[in-house]
């Protein structure tokens, strides 16, 4: 495949690009050479499961490796006991081992789903940083400045609010960064909160007599409320691993605006030929193509009937009301009473045994039911109700 091919491939739902002449010159060579590039994502295992918001940089490799290159999936098991401070403006609850474990083994298996197994070179960062003396520890950190690290914005605000900084937050970026060193990545992806730490990767490999990785920026998808980064920790997540169903209803619950952000982060579908169908119809296709991605299109028929038959094959009005269960720990008797869809909790009750009531498109069947996730609930044939947080 020509240069300019590949180029048109990989800055799809790009960001930034550091450099693209960088880039451009690096694909000429490994064309020219017959040698291919090393296209490192690193994801550290703080959570049990992938979901959507991974899978933007997990495509991102992937398509890199459908033009040949080599990929590297990073889980950062070392870095995860630390975590990564980006982002945030508290410091984050730190994870024993044991769990950093079974998030990890969690992540080698789901991570397949997307890469092709046989062409994907899975490392821990802990395998060289377990074997890490004090000395040659402390002279990794010489090759950074405080004051540098402390240029980050998350960091100088927090110091301005007077909020802890802890040490191991501020040796992360130059953790990070020597991933880059000691597997000679030649390109790294990451999403833009990460550019920082993506930067000292580049400067380290200087140092270490190495030519910089590229830096290929991705950016933050939302979670199903439309507007926060997608994290399980608020609720908001698409689990890649989820039921088929569970997939599609969660995508028929996004906003209409945040759909063609999801077509182009999440499927190689041609924007300009989706964009020409009905909302509706469009919305349908890319719940199809995304349960397509990790179930097969089988399961996502199966689940795209199953839907609409829930729906009774008539489509979600235009408007809905919203219910908020932000900070709430409520039934879903209480929900479809105090929200006013239905007039009463016996009506409720009777409307759940009589098998009327679902959220995304999934029964609920028992009146005790705590609902604590966003979604579309439907009581009866033709009453919908948006929960939100």
């Amino acid at each position: 495949m020509d240069i300019k091919k590949q180029l048109e491939i990989i800055k799809r739902g790009v960001v930034e690009i550091i450099s693209e002449e960088e880039l451009r010159l690096k694909l000429e060579e490994s064309k020219r050479l017959n040698r291919p590039l090393k296209i490192k994502a690193g994801f550290d295992p703080t959570a049990a499961d992938i979901h959507l918001g991974h899978a933007v940089l997990l495509r991102k490799l992937k398509h890199f490796q459908d033009l040949g290159h080599e990929v590297i999936f990073l889980i950062g098991d070392f870095t995860a006991r630390i975590g990564d401070p980006s982002g945030q403006n508290k410091a984050r609850k730190s994870l024993d081992t044991r769990e950093i474990k079974n998030n990890a083994a969690t992540y080698k298996r789901q991570v397949f789903k997307i890469l092709n197994p046989r062409k994907t070179r899975v490392v821990f960062n802990s395998t060289w940083f377990d074997k890490m003396l004090g000395l040659d520890f402390g002279k990794l950190l010489t090759h950074y400045t405080a004051t540098r690290l402390l240029e980050r914005d998350d960091f100088s605000l927090r110091l301005k609010e007077n909020k802890p900084l802890y040490m191991s937050e501020l040796i992360y970026p130059i953790l990070q960064g020597y991933d880059s060193v000691v597997l000679k990545a030649d390109i790294e992806i990451g999403g833009t909160d990460q550019k920082f730490n993506l930067l000292v990767g580049r400067d380290l490999q200087k140092d270490f007599g190495q030519m910089p990785q590229v830096i290929i920026m991705m950016p933050l998808l939302e979670g199903t409320d439309g507007v926060r980064k997608m994290s399980k920790s608020l609720e908001n997540y698409i689990g890649i691993d989820e039921t088929a169903d569970s997939i599609f209803g969660k995508v028929m619950s996004i906003s209409d605006e945040l759909m063609w952000k999801y077509y182009e982060l999440l499927t190689d579908e041609d924007l300009e030929t989706v964009k020409k169908m009905h909302p509706k119809e469009a919305k349908l296709n890319l719940a199809g193509v995304i349960v397509s991605n990790y179930h097969g299109r089988d399961d996502a028929r199966k689940a795209k009937d199953a839907f609409q038959q829930v729906f009774s094959r008539k489509e979600l009005p235009d408007e809905m009301p919203q219910y908020e269960i932000k900070g709430k720990s409520l039934s879903i008797v209480e929900i479809l009473t105090e929200s006013g869809l239905v007039g009463s909790k016996n009506e409720a009750r009777r409307l759940i045994q009589q098998g009327g009531v679902y959220l995304d498109g999934e029964k609920i069947s028992k009146e005790d039911t705590v609902i604590s996730k966003e979604g579309i609930l439907k009581a009866g044939k033709r009453r919908f109700l948006k929960l939100i947080k």
